[in-house]
């Protein structure tokens, strides 16, 4: 049965065509909204953010296209989402413009809580469409001001845009599933709610099959990896309530937890805790583990550092010790999110990233990035150590990055160039061959690379200065 009593079909779809295609007024409000949603993201603010999703530009042209599926309107369907493409488009290209001038470029916690999407996502946005089209239909423009915080459109474009601009895939695919949910979900729920309201009332019952199939079908694939993460978050939310669970019950009495550090993505899962205890359980590594193996069907790692509390002296000892066992864990804990921040970078497993917590340095290599060569590696090393004040970041890029262009410029050797590929070099631990010019030429390349702490061998003297890795077998020697 359609809804149609008090509804004007005809000054609904004007509306809706006025405001769901390209236009001036269309284009400067995306141009504000992302950049509004990109300082939140950066400061990190939530009251600036709010004011981003008020604007909601992309709204109308996603709710048009809902509409025009639901009508078959196929000049609707273009237009809006030709307005939906570049409106995009364009807030994506100046967020990457504005993280790449930034200064800024640290991964916030507004930022990775829109980079993994999960079903709660789609339920949010299938019922926000459904309130949204429901209020444009009945001419209740003031629930649209709620749908649209709801929904919050433009900030996952934004960090798609981060993602781009500091070449961290993960961050990308992850904000760019959460807004393809939103689109997606908002756009065939709003179809649903048209034609529940009469909007395409005329079209044959094949016509309402597919537009049920497309819903269905539609909705049904976004579940599928939304459905997987939510089922990994349900996972180490009670992974994390059973491991205090069975520690609290192993160290009953007057022991207390003190720290508990999980990380899900190692093999076997990596489980740390601190124990103040009256008494040292020697066995407790080993009951504990095989305890959690059981309750968490999978295989641990666990370690409890136990710290001895005693009550003379109003337990002055066990004050001592959980101090400083507090501020191992707080270390502890500032190196794990530097490792996280990292491997995020990179592109990379947190397992891939090694530590030196006594020289505070963090060594990796990045994962291949498409169209990147040497100098684009060298920026991302640069990106990470301003990231992580306070370590020193060693990122050497793959092993088949090409290295750069060597030449010269009115006689003198591009000094840029060499550089970043003595940066290679060294990061990598290969040699560098460097081929053609003049005898001195190939000795002054090979010699400015070793001076840079990198390897460098002279090789044949035809065609122009470039530079080429040595085979593995070549000898290393620096100079001519």
């Amino acid at each position: 049965m359609w809804v149609v009593g008090g509804v004007d079909h005809d000054a609904v779809l004007r509306q809706i065509a006025a405001d769901s295609g390209w236009t001036g007024r269309y284009a400067f409000l995306i141009v504000v909204s992302a950049a509004i949603s990109l300082l939140g993201l950066l400061m990190p603010s939530v009251a600036v953010l709010i004011g981003a999703m008020l604007l909601s530009p992309l709204m109308m042209p996603i709710i048009g296209l809902g509409f025009g599926i639901a009508t078959f309107d196929t000049h609707e369907i273009r237009r809006a989402l030709t307005a939906l493409v570049a409106g995009s488009a364009i807030a994506v290209v100046l967020s990457v413009v504005f993280v790449s001038l930034s200064p800024i470029q640290t991964i916030t916690g507004e930022i990775a809580g829109r980079t993994r999407p999960t079903l709660f996502d789609l339920l949010v946005a299938l019922l926000s469409a459904v309130a949204g089209a429901y209020a444009l239909i009945r001419g209740r423009g003031g629930t649209v001001v709620g749908v649209a915080i709801a929904i919050a459109l433009m900030p996952p474009l934004a960090v798609v845009g981060f993602g781009i601009a500091t070449m961290n895939w993960t961050i990308f695919s992850g904000a760019s599933l959460l807004f393809l949910t939103n689109a997606i979900t908002i756009a065939l729920t709003a179809a649903l709610v048209a034609r529940v309201h009469g909007f395409g009332s005329h079209l044959s019952p094949q016509h309402t099959g597919w537009q049920v199939a497309l819903f269905v079908g539609g909705l049904g694939l976004l579940s599928v990896p939304l459905g997987t993460a939510l089922r990994q978050i349900a996972f180490e939310a009670a992974a994390q309530r059973q491991v205090r669970d069975a520690i609290r019950d192993h160290f009953a009495g007057a022991s207390r937890l003190g720290q508990l550090d999980i990380d899900y993505a190692a093999r076997p899962m990596r489980i740390r805790a601190m124990v103040l205890t009256p008494r040292i359980d020697p066995r407790a590594d080993r009951v504990l583990n095989a305890a959690l193996v059981d309750r968490l069907g999978r295989p641990v790692d666990l370690h409890v550092d136990q710290l001895r509390a005693t009550s003379d002296e109003g337990g002055v000892e066990a004050v001592q010790i959980a101090q400083a066992g507090a501020a191992k864990a707080d270390d502890d804990g500032r190196r794990r999110r530097a490792v996280a921040d990292l491997a995020l970078l990179a592109g990379i497993d947190e397992a891939a990233v090694r530590v030196d917590p006594q020289d505070r340095r963090l060594t990796a290599t990045s994962a291949t990035l498409p169209g990147v060569d040497a100098r684009g590696y060298r920026a991302l090393e640069q990106r990470a150590a301003r990231a992580l004040p306070g370590w020193t970041v060693a990122l050497a890029p793959p092993s088949d990055v090409g290295l750069p262009s060597i030449g010269l410029v009115e006689g003198v050797i591009d000094v840029t160039a060499l550089a970043t590929a003595a940066w290679a070099g060294a990061r990598t631990g290969r040699a560098i061959v460097v081929d053609g010019g003049t005898a001195a030429q190939r000795a002054a390349v090979a010699t400015g690379i070793g001076d840079q702490g990198a390897t460098a061998v002279t090789g044949s003297a035809r065609g122009p200065l470039s530079l080429a890795w040595a085979p593995p077998e070549e000898r290393r020697t620096t100079g001519g």
